[in-house]
C-alpha cells in the first residue's frame, strides 16, 4: 500500500513538473521568436495587471499611427475539466503577422499570459471565464494609451486574432484614438460561441454582441476563414449584424481559424493604408489573394493550423 501511495505521489509530481515545463516552453518560445524578429521586450503596468509587450520601434512617419497586435486565447484548458497553469498560446500567429508589418508596432500581452500567470492579481479566472472582464479591458487600454504616448502616435490601429479580436473590439470603445480594427476569426458573440461548442458561459466577461457599440463599419474589418470551425463565418456574420457592422465581414475561402493568414497579411495592411482616409471598400478579397488555399504548414514545426 505504501508503495502504491508513493507511486501515485511520484506520478503527480512528474505530471505537474511536465505541465510547468510545457508552459515555460511556450513563454520562452515567444521570447525567442521576438528576439529573432528584432523586437524589444518590456513589462508595462496597466491599470490592474502587468503586461508583457514586444515593440517594433521605427519612425511613426507621416500618419503617426501605432499598430497594436493582440493574440488569441491560447490554451485556457488542457482538457475539458483541467485548467492550464499557463494559457500562453503555442501558435503565435499575431507575433508572426507583426513581423511582416513595416509600421511601428506593439505586440500586447494579455493579463497573466507569457509567464505572468503568478503575478499579483492573476488567477485562472482571467484566462477562463473572466478573460474579457472589464478590468482586463481597462488594463489593456491603459497599456495601449501608454504605448501610443511613448511612440508619439496620434492614432492607433488594433489587430486581434480569435479572443484577441474580441478584446480589440472592446478596446476600441475605450480609446478614442483608435481609428481602425481588424480581426481574424474573432469571437464577437461569447454567448453564442459557448453554446456552439458546449462550453461554460464566460460569466463576468463582456460580450461585444450585447454592447451598444455603434461601430463605424468603414473602420472595421472582420476576417474569417470559410473553413473556420472555432468561430464559423455564420457566427461572425450574425454577431456583426447585431452590432450594425454586417458589411465589415469578409470570408476568405480555404482558410481556417489559424491558417494561413500570413499569406495575405501584407495585402491586408496595404489596403488599410490605402483606405486610411476613406475606410474599407467592401471588397471580398483582402489583398487580392482570397483564393489562396491553406497549406497547413506555416509553422516550422507543422503547427500552422493549431489553435
Amino acid at each position: 500500500m505504501l508503495a502504491a501511495r508513493f507511486s501515485n505521489v511520484v506520478c503527480t509530481v512528474l505530471v505537474a513538473t511536465a505541465l510547468v515545463a510545457a508552459s515555460t516552453g511556450c513563454a520562452s518560445r515567444v521570447q525567442r521568436l521576438a528576439r529573432q524578429a528584432g523586437f524589444q521586450e518590456d513589462l508595462v503596468t496597466g491599470s490592474t495587471f502587468r503586461h508583457r509587450v514586444y515593440r517594433k520601434e521605427t519612425s511613426v512617419g507621416e500618419y503617426r499611427v501605432l499598430h497594436v497586435y493582440i493574440e488569441g486565447d491560447g490554451r485556457p484548458f488542457l482538457r475539458p475539466t483541467t485548467v492550464a497553469f499557463d494559457p500562453t498560446p503555442r501558435d503565435l500567429l499575431m507575433l508572426r503577422l507583426m513581423a511582416l508589418d513595416p509600421a511601428p508596432s506593439v505586440y500586447l500581452g494579455r493579463p497573466c499570459y507569457f509567464g505572468l500567470e503568478r503575478d499579483r492579481g492573476c488567477n485562472p479566472a482571467y484566462w477562463t471565464v473572466r478573460r474579457f472582464a472589464p478590468e482586463v479591458v481597462d488594463s489593456l487600454a491603459a497599456t495601449v494609451r501608454s504605448e501610443a504616448a511613448r511612440s508619439g502616435a496620434t492614432s492607433i490601429e488594433l489587430y486581434g486574432h480569435s479572443g484577441g479580436g474580441t478584446l480589440a473590439v472592446l478596446l476600441s470603445t475605450r480609446i478614442p484614438a483608435v481609428t481602425r480594427v481588424i480581426t481574424i476569426g474573432a469571437n464577437l458573440d461569447t454567448v453564442a460561441w459557448c453554446m456552439l461548442h458546449g462550453y461554460t458561459l464566460l460569466l463576468g466577461s463582456l460580450n461585444p454582441a450585447e454592447l451598444n457599440l455603434h461601430p463605424d463599419s468603414s473602420r472595421l474589418l472582420h476576417l474569417v476563414g470559410s473553413d473556420d470551425t472555432n468561430t464559423p463565418p455564420a457566427l461572425v456574420q450574425s454577431a456583426a449584424s447585431r452590432t450594425g457592422a454586417i458589411g465589415s465581414v469578409r470570408i476568405v475561402r480555404g482558410y481556417t481559424h489559424n491558417c494561413c493568414w500570413q499569406e495575405i497579411w501584407r495585402g491586408v495592411l496595404s489596403e488599410a493604408s490605402d483606405q486610411r482616409d476613406n475606410g474599407f471598400s467592401g471588397s471580398a478579397d483582402p489583398g487580392g489573394q482570397a483564393a489562396v488555399k491553406c497549406s497547413r504548414h506555416i509553422d516550422t514545426r507543422g503547427r500552422g493550423c493549431d489553435r
